[in-house]
């Protein structure tokens, strides 16, 4: 009755270990979702202002250049007056033509006296003569060396009109600048600056549209068609010199992150709006929880699957237990000395294959390195199955060939390494590897260096230091020799009596145990 009370108590002790890290790992699970969707906002916020700025440097240069080329024309002009500007209109319309934007000079001679005018554009009709059919919007401009600019729609078409003025004698003028077709603006910032992720479009001061990368929009006001609001545009009132707020989309009918910024050279004086589509960036976000939700499934699935592997594990020793308990009595009775040396090793191999608390710690090892380092907790999971396979399932005999107890303490120790790392350092030095095939009593070797962790201080300050050396003859297991407080190497007493009954069994030296020093020393005599 006692021994299923106790077994009752184990298994709701598993249960409860097992609902606890379930429990650890959903909330887990919930603050580290928290964080990564806070920092992966925050760098897809900050992605976003990096994509804003570089667009607003594109549009920035592309106007320059416009304002280049206007510098260029009015040099000429004024260099050779009447001379030549014919034929400086003609050069540069050809160089235009091979460029991607297309821009073009024009000019237009007035002659005072007959009141006529010669010009190669028709551009230039709204500054010689006063048509109620000529359609234009003024574009204010009061920077230093500007020229002056309209829009005027021919024929379905809105152009982008510079112009400046030279007078000549006998009030004679000449008109000569430069026109862009908003259309041809439009196909050139949509190759120049192709971005799946943002748009952009520049309105003058009066909020004329003359960019946008729907046509329809070109020479409308903005404050008509978009949920820009005047207010938007008082950039000067921020430290960073731009607005930014959210807004729908009047190109995509999106929610999008809408940057505004004053784009001023000496020839125009308007503004850049560039708009960051913010499905894109809660996308992201969505990946990235989504991912850690796999992981996270993973990791809950193989602590699940561990736990009910060690309760059938745990079942079936204790299953096995009574059996060999029953077994052991009448052994008793007859009193043979060999089958008491096994109901011992059975009994301590038992002990090893239902010890809650090692498994325990392997697990809290296996929970922290899922989260830092996923190789190393592939690698610790390996381990951890291989060893408890070789606990579960006991060799038929009580000896085991030395390679294989090698074997086995080495990923033995690669589990203690996880929990101790610097408290503890591990070497093994084989001098005669034709010893490997000779062989140990089973589990010897864990015995020995359970027996050390067990009795001896492991601190970073004072590490215990472990050495095995394979000899011809003998393992020597080696390790420093500082006691635990209240603690006496007597301790290990059981462990010692059932490797002496082991060697006994098989007429060999039994176990040799000293203190050397600073090192307790144990030698294990190896079998044929």
């Amino acid at each position: 009755m006692n021994t299923n009370f106790k077994h009752i108590l184990a298994q709701k002790s598993i249960y409860i270990a097992a609902i606890s890290a379930c429990f650890i790992a959903v909330v887990a699970f919930a603050v580290l979702s928290f964080l990564i969707t806070r920092d992966s906002r925050k760098n897809n916020e900050g992605f976003a202002k990096k994509t804003f700025f570089q667009k607003y440097e594109t549009l920035e240069k592309e106007f320059r250049n416009i304002e280049e080329y206007q510098y260029l024309l009015r040099a000429l002009i004024r260099k050779d007056g009447l001379k030549n500007y014919k034929e400086y209109s003609s050069v540069l319309n050809n160089m235009n033509r091979k460029g991607s934007l297309l821009p073009y000079s024009w000019y237009s001679y007035y002659d005072a006296a007959s009141g006529k005018s010669v010009s190669n554009s028709t551009l230039s009709d709204v500054l010689t003569k006063k048509s109620a059919d000529v359609r234009y919007t003024k574009i204010e401009n009061n920077r230093s060396g500007h020229f002056r600019d309209f829009l005027t729609t021919r024929k379905d078409t809105t152009y982008w009109v510079s112009y400046d003025s030279l007078v000549l004698p006998r009030k004679n003028r000449l008109y000569y600048g430069s026109a862009v077709s908003l259309n041809d603006l439009h196909e050139y910032f949509s190759n120049i600056d192709k971005s799946l992720n943002n748009y952009a479009y520049v309105f003058t001061k009066e909020g004329i549209c003359i960019s946008h990368p729907e046509k329809k929009y070109l020479g409308r006001n903005i404050f008509d068609f978009t949920d820009v609001q005047p207010k938007d545009t008082l950039c000067s009132a921020t430290k960073s010199g731009y607005t930014e707020g959210t807004g729908v989309s009047e190109y995509l009918n999106l929610e999008v992150t809408r940057f505004v910024k004053p784009l001023k050279t000496d020839n125009f004086d308007g503004y850049a709006v560039v708009n960051h589509v913010n499905f894109l960036i809660d996308e992201s976000v969505s990946n990235t929880k989504m991912y850690t939700v796999y992981i996270f499934l993973a990791a809950l699935f193989l602590i699940v699957a561990v736990f009910i592997l060690f309760h059938r594990a745990a079942n079936i020793a204790y299953k096995e237990k009574e059996k060999i308990q029953s077994e052991k009595n009448l052994l008793l009775v007859e009193n043979e000395k060999m089958h008491r040396v096994e109901a011992l090793h059975q009994l301590q191999q038992l002990k090893n294959n239902i010890n809650p608390h090692f498994l325990f710690n392997s697990l809290n090892s296996l929970y922290m390195l899922i989260g830092i380092n996923k190789d190393n907790a592939q690698r610790f999971t390996m381990n951890l199955s291989r060893i408890y396979r070789y606990l579960i399932v006991p060799p038929q005999e009580n000896i085991v060939p030395v390679a294989q107890e090698i074997k086995f303490i080495q990923q033995y120790m690669e589990l203690l390494k996880s929990r101790f790392d610097e408290e503890l350092t591990f070497d093994l030095i084989v001098h005669h590897p034709k010893s490997l095939e000779k062989r140990i009593p089973y589990l010897s070797l864990q015995m020995v260096v359970e027996n050390a962790i067990k009795h001896n201080i492991a601190t970073i300050d004072h590490p215990l230091d472990i050495l095995i050396t394979v000899e011809s003859e003998e393992i020597k297991v080696k390790n420093t020799w500082q006691p635990k407080t209240g603690e006496d190497v007597q301790g290990a007493k059981f462990g010692i009596d059932y490797l002496n009954q082991v060697y006994d069994y098989f007429k060999k030296n039994s176990v040799n145990i000293s203190v050397d020093g600073e090192y307790f020393v144990c030698i294990l005599p190896l079998l044929e």
